[in-house]
């Protein structure tokens, strides 16, 4: 960085640096025309006054969910469509979910107290004389009960208030239809949209793509790129990658360079590697927690021996435990693949972060 001429400070690194905060949408979104043309397909018919169609994104962390729901909003409002978008994680009541669709529809604070849920949603529906697009990002976060809750009441609002309305839901979870209740699910229509993950070359071209968008020409140097590349395949997140590259210009810049350097990012992922992996533990419960320090507590554990392990701490069916072991391969922890033992095959399960990194992520939680 350096001062100009009006005493302004100008980097020598970013371009434009909100090009690497997390709620940035670029206007080209790659590998994925499919999911954004199926997204435009569900909600075109509002364009013509006629209900939204329901439509259910699901996909492993970082492929692209919120990115693509958040780019055909954008067109949507341009258009002049009515949206709530609401991330579940913030919002993980029904009561404050319905709060913020009041919110965005009419710019109004619900009355805080003395009204009731039920209550809540006729005043919405009463009042909606357009069709309406309601997001529900990460639902899989909610609990199960919330989850049908929210959804019926919404589902029903055509047939009992006339209303125009339509679902966008996002979820990590592959299996999350199979959980709504039978009288959710027999309403819940939906265009199912699938996310697979990004390969190491996809990964490489998001991530030039952004740096282009974000750092002057030339600024990093090809072995530093590489890195980052390298570093955010491994850790399945291409978000990690963005993090990386923010942080690696942010340490050129303390050091008043005009370049990046494999240093700059070696010391960027020193740093950023802990929070990062907070962010993500944070999702896990206390046996999900207890399952992944025992795996970290191997360089390879079979999945036999890591449920004989698992029970000696927590009562687990194996059933369960399944479920664990496939949340945790889901949101990139842990690697489980095939191997020979004995005369037969079994799953082995490996760490996929530095033990050490990982241990000092879950005591900060």
């Amino acid at each position: 960085m350096y001062l100009d001429s009006r005493m302004q400070v100008v980097s020598m690194i970013f371009k434009d640096r909100a090009v690497f905060d997390p709620d940035y949408v670029p206007e080209q979104l790659l590998f994925r025309d499919l999911q954004l043309r199926q997204l435009k397909y569900c909600i075109e018919p509002a364009l013509s006054n006629n209900s939204p169609l329901n439509a259910l994104c699901l996909g492993p962390p970082s492929t692209g969910k919120t990115s693509t729901i958040k780019h055909v909003l954008r067109s949507a409002g341009e258009l002049g469509l009515r949206y709530s978008y609401i991330r579940c994680p913030r919002f993980k009541e029904p009561y404050r979910i319905f709060a913020k669709i009041f919110w965005d529809v009419f710019a109004q604070q619900p009355p805080s107290t003395g009204i009731s849920k039920a209550l809540l949603m006729e005043k919405i529906w009463k009042r909606l004389d357009s069709p309406l697009i309601v997001v529900l990002d990460d639902l899989n976060f909610l609990s199960q009960n919330h989850v049908n809750e929210i959804l019926y009441e919404i589902l029903k609002a055509p047939d009992e208030f006339g209303v125009k309305v339509g679902i966008i839901a996002a979820a990590t979870d592959i299996r999350f239809p199979v959980k709504l209740d039978p009288f959710t699910g027999s309403i819940f229509h939906y265009t199912e949209i699938l996310y697979p993950i990004y390969d190491y070359s996809e990964i490489r071209e998001i991530l030039r793509l952004r740096a282009k968008l974000g750092f002057y020409e030339n600024c990093i140097e090809d072995d530093a790129f590489e890195r980052v590349v390298e570093l955010a395949h491994r850790s399945g997140d291409v978000r990690y990658g963005i993090f990386l590259l923010k942080t690696a210009g942010m340490i050129a810049e303390s050091r008043r360079s005009d370049k990046i350097t494999l240093e700059d990012v070696e010391r960027a992922n020193e740093g950023e590697s802990i929070p990062f992996l907070v962010k993500i533990l944070s999702a896990l419960n206390s046996e999900e927690r207890a399952v992944l320090r025992i795996v970290y507590s191997h360089n390879e554990i079979s999945t036999g021996e890591l449920y004989e392990l698992i029970c000696r701490e927590v009562r687990m069916s194996y059933r369960k435990f399944y479920n664990v072991l496939e949340k945790l391969e889901r949101l990139k922890l842990v690697d489980v693949v095939f191997g020979e033992k004995g005369r037969g095959k079994t799953r082995y399960v490996y760490p996929r972060f530095d033990t050490t990194v990982l241990n000092k992520a879950l005591e900060m939680i």
